[in-house]
């Protein structure tokens, strides 16, 4: 299991994370986005979603602020995701809670997403590959709710995702028009 770990105000922290998820997106690839909007440490997800959909991300991307995926709706939608694409590569995005000296960090990593599990919810997990942003600290019990997230943490933290997961797909269509050149 490969990651990258970056803190959002890192120069080209973006770079590293699409450099890394260049291997990992392709054509068929589909970002999907977990979270809910009524709660500013877990609309990472979503705000992602909705960034790249008004970016004009040439990806399907399922996971808005208009139409969220989060925990009461996850299974029907992913079942929909699936059947709709079913041979289609899976980037999951989400926020997650981590060590209070880790909050900011993005990581993007080669395997799937287990969302709620930092709040003890069983849902199923998303996506092959994954990126995930640390929004908050898992030492308080208050977990994702009246806490002091910032939104303005949330807003920069999407803003890096989204300018990753675009350069990522620039990479991957440089490469393989690099390797179709030569065949």
């Amino acid at each position: 299991m490969n990651k990258v770990r970056v803190h959002y105000k890192d120069n080209l922290s973006y770079y590293e994370i699409a450099y890394f998820l260049k291997d990992y997106i392709d054509d068929s690839s589909i970002i999907v986005c977990i979270g809910t909007d009524r709660c500013i440490g877990d609309c990472l997800g979503p705000l992602v979603g909705t960034l790249l959909k008004t970016q004009k991300f040439p990806l399907k991307v399922y996971g808005t602020i208009s139409e969220p995926i989060h925990a009461l709706n996850i299974d029907k939608k992913l079942q929909e995701i699936k059947k709709i694409h079913p041979s289609s590569n899976i980037i999951g995005i989400d926020a997650c809670l981590g060590d209070s000296k880790n909050i900011g960090e993005i990581q993007a990593r080669d395997y799937p997403i287990h969302p709620g599990k930092g709040v003890g919810k069983f849902l199923p997990e998303v996506g092959e590959s994954s990126i995930i942003g640390i929004v908050d600290s898992s030492d308080n019990n208050e977990l994702f709710t009246n806490r002091n997230i910032r939104l303005d943490l949330i807003i920069g933290m999407a803003k890096v995702i989204t300018h990753s997961l675009i350069h990522s797909y620039y990479l991957y269509q440089l490469h393989s028009k690099k390797n179709n050149n030569f065949i």
